[in-house]
């Protein structure tokens, strides 16, 4: 029998609810901080007298900390807790902070926004785990590659409606704070009323007693990991993606500015290009692996994040325009199409690299430790992200151009690539055999 498409999922109730409560998640964080960043930098005066770099900078790290300091508690818990009634739980808690930073918009209280952003981080630290440990809970192994590379899909997808939703409603004039304020809110209210749809998820640990110190649990989740040497692997080779997106998301509104020469228009285009480039790869993964888990993709997207990585270089090269563009006199530009696939690409293989991995580590870790694993792995994807911005720091200290980081990262990421496939031959062995099959079939 055929097996159905993985849309189909967003039909049946041990996945849809779930997918769009994840999805509004990742939605509001987004608008959140976009809109929080987009009215310090073009409003700062009416807000603040601190330096606005420093502040824009400031507000990823206090989101991204929560993860770091709570992410191996959010992984017990996870494991420990039903989780449906969690991710209600967490929906609620969702709900209080939008209410605190509704009080921060209308009330100019940049403190309370701060807060709030702290605490949308420890809302998404709380949430990564069950995000995960949910799918093999309610998916069968012929659906878990799909499953993932539809929430993958939603998340970018997600992330993109928010920063383009932030961007816009906080400088409508004049009610754009108000928007903003009512509109998160809302969000936050429509994801918990979703999450009572969400099926009864048992915890596989419930007796677990929970180790309260992060630094302890952290190493023992790590040891634990290392323990399966697949595991570990798989986990510092999806963290690493995040460090490879992470240096990329960084330096497109720079690369907008200085070298495309773009207004912020260009740069929106270049987050949507890339957020449409992992859904596409996430969403193809299922197909390409013949709806089943296919580790033998991860080479070729490592390959192609590689290839395209370089070709973003070549590209930025040959464009040569001087004059500040929208996005609609940028695509116009000789040079701009070959940047845009470039960027598409790396966005592509992005989504069919990251995708196998997280159904691996999902179906090959321990089931009563599934969500402590996960949530090793957001801390590593902290750590990770914190080496790109300082590794991208020493690039630009030591004289590089944004062209040439692009270029720097992707020849590192096939050396690390080949770093990793040579501890795991079973990756490349995989890959081999996939192409056979991929052969024998056309």
């Amino acid at each position: 029998m055929k097996p159905s498409s993985q849309f189909s999922l967003l039909l049946q109730q041990r996945f849809a609810p779930f997918f769009w409560t994840q999805f509004l998640g990742a939605l509001n964080d987004n608008v959140f901080k976009t809109a929080l960043v987009t009215i310090l930098t073009f409003d700062a005066m009416s807000w603040t007298t601190m330096n606005v770099g420093l502040l824009n900078n400031m507000i990823p790290a206090l989101f991204i900390l929560p993860f770091l300091l709570f992410s191996a508690s959010a992984g017990q818990i996870a494991d420990k807790v039903e989780k449906a009634k969690l991710s209600r739980i967490v929906k609620l808690l969702e709900i209080a902070i939008m209410c605190i930073a509704a009080f921060g918009w209308f009330g100019h209280q940049l403190w309370l926004l701060i807060c709030a952003v702290v605490g949308m981080g420890v809302h998404s630290t709380l949430f990564g785990p069950v995000k995960y440990a949910y799918l093999p809970q309610h998916l069968k192994n012929n659906e878990l590659t799909g499953g993932n590379g539809l929430i993958e899909m939603g998340t970018f997808v997600g992330i993109l409606l928010g920063e383009v939703i932030g961007a816009v409603l906080v400088v409508h004039r004049p009610w754009g704070v108000q928007l903003v304020a009512a509109g998160t809110v809302l969000i936050a209210l429509s994801g918990a009323l979703l999450s009572w749809r969400i099926p009864y998820s048992p915890a596989p640990a419930p007796t677990l007693t929970i180790n309260w110190n992060p630094l302890t649990e952290i190493g023992r989740n790590l040891r634990h990991s290392c323990q399966n040497r697949t595991v570990f692997l798989s986990l510092i080779g999806n963290s690493w993606f995040w460090f490879y997106g992470a240096i990329v998301l960084a330096q497109f509104p720079q690369y907008t500015k200085e070298v495309l020469h773009g207004e912020y228009s260009v740069f929106v285009l270049l987050l949507m290009v890339f957020s449409f480039g992992i859904g596409a790869g996430s969403l193809l993964c299922d197909r390409l692996s013949g709806h089943k888990i296919e580790i033998g993709l991860v080479p070729m997207g490592a390959l192609g994040m590689s290839l395209f990585g370089i070709g973003l270089y070549f590209s930025s090269l040959h464009y040569t325009n001087t004059i500040s563009v929208n996005w609609l006199s940028f695509i116009q530009q000789a040079g701009a199409w070959p940047i845009l696939a470039a960027i598409f690409g790396i966005g592509l293989f992005g989504g069919i690299y990251i995708v196998p991995l997280f159904a691996l580590i999902q179906t090959r870790c321990d089931p009563t430790h599934i969500a402590r694993t996960i949530a090793g792995m957001n801390i590593l994807n902290s750590l990770f992200m914190i080496g790109s911005a300082v590794f991208a720091i020493i690039l630009l200290k030591a004289g590089c151009n944004i062209p040439q980081i692009f270029l720097a990262t992707a020849c590192l990421n096939a050396l690390v690539a080949i770093v990793i496939f040579s501890l795991l031959p079973e990756f490349f062995l995989r890959f081999g055999v996939w192409l056979l099959a991929l052969t024998g079939r056309t």
